[in-house]
């Protein structure tokens, strides 16, 4: 694919692309709760209040009253000064909900000098970007866990694109076209992208410096490697140690800039990112 590489929008301050993580927050907008892809290290439940993971959030919201939610972090004093980025991130994927379209054009024109990021899986990128660029949307994250087929389709049970459901290596295979196809364009329209890879001891550990080869060559410019979180299908697979997660990350910094400050957000969190402030 050729793609003229355009200037690169302007995110100065977003805490996760190299702001200062420990004076500038985010706002994520839990507007989105479908998802088209079935992780095998996922589950998704909307009322845990004490969790702190991806998938989680107090109570969904509706466009409007995200739209509302961020005008009440925006005026509040302890907050509003510290939030330079509105993200959605689930608790299902962004591009598979029309909810999230709307909110960026909410708040877009309410509060245009917030950075708008936005989370996803990848598997609609390719149909959407172009939407999400004329919405201004200058940051992107695209979790991309395996690029062989064979190794995807033990990360992933099934993917549901065009109105059928795909599973095994043909589901994967869709997976990672459209993510790195996805990644591509998102750096030619100007956008800065992160790469979230799950660390999935056993199953992709070879994957992960191959992944941070293809996505910094289609302009990628940072990656995440992050723990698994044992659950669902993988509940009886033990995370990597810290120690380990470590060594990965240092070997991967040769590739592509490492975003080690990574704490796993809730789809509702807010403020800082050591911060376990949710939206309820």
């Amino acid at each position: 694919m050729a793609i003229t590489c355009r200037e690169r929008k302007n995110i100065q301050g977003h805490p996760c692309f190299g702001g200062n993580h420990r004076e500038n927050g985010r706002i994520h907008l839990p507007v989105a709760p479908r998802c088209n892809i079935k992780c095998n290290f996922c589950t998704r439940r909307h009322d845990c209040a004490n969790e702190s993971r991806p998938g989680v959030t107090s109570r969904l919201l509706t466009p409007l009253e995200a739209l509302e939610r961020v005008r009440e972090v925006v005026e509040s004093p302890l907050l509003g000064p510290i939030i330079k980025v509105v993200g959605i991130a689930g608790p299902g994927d962004p591009l598979a909900n029309e909810e999230t379209f709307e909110t960026f054009r909410l708040v877009g024109q309410e509060f245009p000098h917030l950075i708008k990021c936005l989370s996803t899986n990848g598997l609609r990128l390719p149909d959407t970007i172009a939407r999400l660029h004329g919405l201004d949307l200058r940051s992107l994250t695209v979790t991309i866990n395996a690029l062989d087929p064979r190794v995807g389709a033990r990360v992933y049970s099934w993917v549901n694109h065009g109105g059928k459901r795909y599973s095994g290596e043909e589901g994967a295979e869709i997976l990672v076209r459209n993510q790195l196809e996805g990644v591509e364009w998102a750096a030619g329209y100007g956008m800065t992208v992160k790469v979230n890879t799950v660390l999935i001891p056993g199953i992709n550990e070879a994957e992960i410096s191959r992944i941070a080869e293809e996505v910094k060559r289609r302009g990628a410019f940072i990656m995440n490697v992050m723990p698994l979180i044992p659950q669902a299908a993988f509940a009886h697979v033990a995370p990597p140690s810290p120690e380990r997660l470590e060594e990965v990350r240092r070997e991967n910094e040769r590739i592509i800039g490492q975003f080690k400050h990574c704490r796993q957000c809730r789809a509702d969190a807010v403020g800082l990112i050591e911060s376990g402030v949710s939206a309820a």
